[in-house]
């Protein structure tokens, strides 16, 4: 399990990079400033949680695998998924409807943090 978090933090580590970069370079003259900034909150969040994957993927392998490092993981790549993913498309296509997945995504990010400190009080 701590490698699979290591590839796909590793994965969503390079996209983050990518997105930014497109972000930066390709879209700042084609977006709104509003929506510039939204998809630059994608770009943002999607990293510091690419962070939290690679934390589960070292404590996974130091500590071995537990429920609830297992659940943060999970939680952390399902809410880079859902919350900066919205906001790619939100940004890309106009939709403002996808805009209410986005809170969906950062309750996900919201578990995964409990279920990482749960497991480090519960150790």
């Amino acid at each position: 399990m701590d490698r699979t978090f290591l590839l796909i933090g590793s994965i969503l580590g390079f996209l983050g990079v990518a997105l930014g970069a497109f972000g930066a370079h390709a879209l700042k003259a084609r977006l709104s400033a509003d929506m510039l900034t939204a998809f630059e909150t994608g770009v943002r969040y999607q990293m510091y949680h690419v962070f939290a994957v690679l934390i589960v993927a070292a404590a996974i392998g130091q500590m071995g695998r537990a429920h609830l490092l297992v659940v943060a993981g999970w939680s952390f790549v399902a809410g880079i998924v859902l919350f900066s993913g919205s906001l790619y498309a939100l940004t890309l296509t106009g939709v403002g409807g996808l805009g209410a997945i986005t809170p969906l995504g950062g309750l996900l990010f919201l578990i995964g943090w409990a279920a990482l400190a749960t497991y480090a009080i519960a150790r």
